[in-house]
């Protein structure tokens, strides 16, 4: 019998307290599916069918609070009635062995008035308003500036959405602090322009977030928090002059929390998802590497990679584990087929975003269905 090499992307991994069988992790996708800010029993079927004994998976972006909401049908994690409808959604991921982090984030400015508690006006560090998005039709309404003394009391629903994850019965949390979201508002000189102690210089733009993370670490432990930044994104308006200073910056406050799980980034050749990188793929820059040599924990990189590109950043020593997002939304057994150099789903962007509970959702098939079929009733 002829002994195959192991792949670099199926090789374990112990990160922190967790003995991963494998460096694929699923990305944390937002799918628009969670009715009235509750998830729903079918997110159970959705999470397990990508789960995989010591396989990472992060959930869909969840707010912290009612303010927090930018996308329809979003998950919460701020009321006890969404703490206990993530539990069976965990079980059923825990059951099959999989490791399950919680994204906590807020959009911030993200988000529109109808989304928004009465009506009112969403938050951010600044009231500039994000240019419509033509392609999409998207409107985004005008925000309201945080004022100094409202800060802290977000800062304290992050504290309050990680304790409510904990409790939900996920592992750990992974705060958002990419993508132009509420944390990037601060962060990016594009999107702040306060002029208080939130706003200005660098460690000024960052101390939200930096707040955000010193309270999470305070309540559930640096074990158990990852953090996503995106230093290069330049989406809904988010950019920095100095991506290369705000990410070393960030990285160093994330090692000051002794064993803080770990850190993942965006690559910078990420193209926008709004559009599919068809002709010849983007070189990786391999710019994440100073954030990567620097991290102390365990390092993700993201950013569109396919399999080929996942083994060599994980060979090369680039990053620890590697997130994959729309090839494992269109492909459950994404870990499996990579092993078996099998060929992959096409994944169908015009259902990444709407409400129906199975249809681009949970009815992408596995490599084997008969085998997955008697797998399932084991």
């Amino acid at each position: 019998m002829v002994h195959q090499e192991v792949i670099p992307l199926m090789k374990p991994y112990k990160m922190g307290q967790f003995e991963l069988s494998h460096r694929v992790v699923l990305a944390p996708l937002t799918r628009c599916r969670s009715y009235g800010n509750v998830p729903q029993p079918h997110a159970a079927v959705y999470y397990s069918q990508r789960t995989t004994r010591g396989g990472l998976l992060i959930s869909e972006a969840t707010g912290v609070s009612a303010t927090a909401q930018g996308y329809p049908e979003a998950p919460g994690i701020w009321t006890q009635e969404q703490v206990e409808a993530w539990k069976p959604i965990v079980d059923a991921v825990h059951r099959k062995g999989g490791v399950f982090f919680c994204q906590i984030w807020h959009v911030g400015r993200v988000s529109n008035n109808g989304l928004q508690p009465d009506g009112q006006a969403p938050v951010s560090s600044t009231d500039k308003q994000i240019t419509p998005d033509a392609e999409s039709g998207m409107v985004y309404s005008k925000p309201r500036r945080l004022r100094t003394d409202e800060i802290l009391g977000i800062v304290d629903d992050f504290r309050r959405a990680a304790r409510n994850a904990i409790e939900a019965g996920f592992d750990g949390v992974e705060i958002h602090g990419a993508h132009g979201y509420l944390l990037e508002q601060f962060m990016k000189d594009s999107a702040n322009d306060r002029d208080d102690e939130y706003g200005g210089s660098l460690e000024n733009r960052c101390r939200f977030a930096v707040e955000v993370v010193d309270a999470v670490v305070r309540e559930v432990g640096a074990h158990r928090v990852g953090v996503r930044l995106s230093p290069f994104a330049d989406f809904i308006d988010c950019v920095d002059s100095d991506p290369m200073a705000l990410g070393d910056y960030m990285v160093r406050q994330l090692n000051k929390h002794d064993g803080l799980l770990y850190c993942h980034m965006i690559e910078p050749r990420m193209v926008d998802p709004s559009q599919d990188a068809v002709d010849g793929r983007r070189q990786i820059p391999h710019r994440l590497l100073p954030f990567r040599n620097a991290f102390k924990g365990t390092f993700i990189a993201a950013g569109g990679y396919n399999k080929e590109e996942g083994n060599k950043m994980v060979a090369d020593g680039y990053t620890d584990l590697v997130a994959y997002g729309r090839l494992f939304l269109a492909n459950p057994d994404l870990p499996r087929r990579f092993e078996l150099g099998a060929p992959l789903n096409k994944y169908n962007r015009s259902t990444f975003y709407t409400q129906d509970p199975v249809v681009g959702y949970t009815d992408y098939p596995f490599l084997d269905e008969e085998t997955n079929d008697s797998n399932s009733h084991a």
